[in-house]
Parts: structure tokens; C-alpha cells; sequence
């Protein structure tokens, strides 16, 4: 359980990082959409893994975020109160990393938006792992 439990640990600080990035650019005008999406993503991905985690639930690796919600759903833990809207987030691990797409094709997001999700889902797995100590 150790080693499940410090795998978790540093999803979590890596969750942070990228939250870090998201919280000094969210209000930056000039701040590209795609790269705060990419880190909103990462945050809100780690943070699921954190529970799965140390839960001793294997996962894929994945960079859906519906998926990672339902793998939860499936083994009785906690979904995050913001899990049905984690898959606006999903485009942003992949799609828009490797592929071209118009500006107009984007997903809706604004930033503080996706600051609000990173933030909630941070919190939440912080209170999930507190729950397995």
C-alpha cells in the first residue's frame, strides 16, 4: 500500500505543477487557450490517477477523462463534483497538441473556467487521499 500511496503522492505534486501554470497564466491575455487546456487537462487527469491510485485501482494509459471517471464509478469511489464536465478537457491532452485545427474549431473554454476545474479537482483529490490515510 506504501508504494501505492507514494505513486499518488507524486501524481498529486505533479498535479500541482501544472495547476501552478494554469493559475499564473489565466489571466494573461496573451496566454495561448491550448497551452492553458493542455495544463487544466494534465492537473485534472493526475488528480484522477491519484485516486485510482492509491485505491490499488490499475488504469490505462489514458488521457480521457470521461473514462478515468467511469473506472472510478466502477470500483465505488468518489467521482469529483465537477466529473460531468471534465470532458471539456479531454480535446485539450491531445487533439489540439497534434493536430491542426481552426481557432474556431476549439473547444468553448475560457480560462478562469478552466482554472476553476483544475483548482475543484485538485481539492478533491487532496480530500479523496486524506480519506485513505
Amino acid at each position: 500500500m506504501s508504494s501505492q500511496r507514494d505513486h499518488a503522492l507524486s501524481l498529486l505534486a505533479r498535479a500541482r505543477d501544472d495547476l501552478y501554470v494554469v493559475r499564473r497564466l489565466a489571466d494573461d491575455a496573451n496566454a495561448p487557450l491550448r497551452v492553458l487546456g493542455f495544463h487544466a487537462q494534465q492537473a485534472a487527469e493526475k488528480t484522477l490517477k491519484v485516486v485510482l491510485s492509491v485505491a490499488g485501482v490499475p488504469y490505462p494509459r489514458t488521457h480521457n477523462l470521461d473514462m478515468l471517471v467511469a473506472l472510478l464509478e466502477r470500483h465505488g469511489l468518489d467521482v469529483p463534483p465537477v466529473g460531468a464536465d471534465l470532458g471539456l478537457l479531454t480535446p485539450f491532452a491531445v487533439i489540439l497538441r497534434y493536430e491542426e485545427f481552426p481557432p474556431d474549431d476549439a473547444p468553448a473554454s475560457e480560462p478562469r473556467q478552466l482554472l476553476i476545474l483544475a483548482e475543484q479537482m485538485l481539492t478533491w483529490a487532496e480530500r479523496s487521499l486524506e480519506a485513505f490515510s
